[in-house]
């Protein structure tokens, strides 16, 4: 079951990256074929376990299976079972509105609601609005997590919602309970990562000494998709203090949070070249590769946390095609009113 719930997790995270990327691209690029076929093969493995949405009679499209089943649940409006597989039908064609309604039926007959349901209404909805700010969706996740401690899919986006409220200590302590769970190795990497750099108890690799900051238009490392060239401007290093945290932020121009990717460092590095590649990745799944363009952001935070506040000196600057490297300077000159 662990392992069922832990499928239905990625398959989420699969849909937020394939979801967003056809919508603003209009296409089929390469990226979103990858996401897609990520989501098929997660798909095959969730639905092993729990069965097929609709039985599939031969001549009948997926939309007409899931259509039947939608009508005969109306007839039928306590068949708990039903609603729950045409729930999960319509996460599958993407068709969020009537998942969330489908899920939300679901809750009123359990009464009280279960732990997967709330998880799962509440991936939904995250998943249409675009953002885990909603405070119902934030308030679902808590009350599955009230419910079983150990809910894969609460776990993983309440990790998400505590960083977006800047609480790395919460945030750490939900992704270091999804790792006693045993993920999947790939997954489990990108997990550690992430808790130890709320935790602080891993720095990015600093620069060695004598390697001198990026000039415009230089290459990036080869390991990197991104060289970041950080520097201060002359009014914000007279107002920062040397020790305070930098944070380096790449993130989608269209749906800047959660970011995509993230390194911090500290004003005492800069001027520095900052790398950010897809081991900097902030969900899995949901890589700098796949963009067309970034904004790349640099922030010096006065409180310390990843969430900005007014005080906050920042700059930022757009990089088209990511996916080919690249060299990009970030001047931090403002300041957050």
């Amino acid at each position: 079951m662990i392992w069922l719930l832990f499928g239905l997790m990625l398959l989420a995270a699969a849909l937020v990256v394939t979801w967003p990327m056809y919508r603003r691209q209009k296409r089929v690029s390469a990226a979103l074929v990858t996401s897609v076929v990520i989501v098929l093969g997660v798909s095959a493995l969730v639905y092993s376990g729990v069965g097929t949405p609709v039985p599939p009679p031969a001549a009948a499209s997926i939309d007409e299976m899931v259509a039947a089943l939608d009508n005969r649940l109306q007839d039928n409006p306590d068949d708990i079972e039903g609603w729950k597989m045409l729930a999960r039908s319509y996460m599958q064609l993407q068709n969020y509105p009537k998942a969330i309604a489908a899920f939300e039926r679901v809750a009123a007959l359990e009464e009280p609601a279960s732990a997967q349901t709330m998880a799962s209404l509440g991936e939904a909805l995250l998943i249409q609005e675009g953002s885990p700010g909603s405070s119902r969706v934030g308030q679902l996740f808590e009350s599955a997590l009230a419910a079983e401690p150990s809910n894969p899919k609460a776990l993983f986006y309440g990790g998400i919602i505590a960083i977006e409220r800047g609480n790395q200590e919460l945030a750490a302590d939900r992704w270091e309970a999804l790792l006693a769970l045993s993920p999947p190795p790939e997954i489990e990497d990108v997990l550690r990562q992430r808790v130890a750099e709320w935790r602080g108890e891993a720095q990015p690799a600093a620069q060695p000494e004598e390697a001198p900051a990026a000039q415009p238009g230089a290459a990036a490392p080869a390991e990197a998709a991104i060289a970041v060239n950080v520097s201060l401007a002359p009014g914000a290093a007279a107002a920062v203090a040397r020790n305070a945290t930098v944070f380096v932020i790449a993130r989608d121009p269209a749906q800047p949070s959660p970011p995509i990717a993230a390194v911090r460092r500290s004003v005492a590095d800069l001027p520095a070249l900052v790398s950010l590649s897809n081991a900097d990745a902030m969900l899995p799944g949901r890589l700098l590769s796949q963009f067309e363009q970034l904004e790349i952001v640099a922030r010096v935070s006065q409180s310390g946390g990843p969430i900005a506040q007014a005080g906050d000196w920042y700059g930022e600057s757009t990089l088209a095609n990511p996916g080919s490297g690249g060299t990009i300077d970030v001047v931090i000159d403002k300041q957050l009113p």
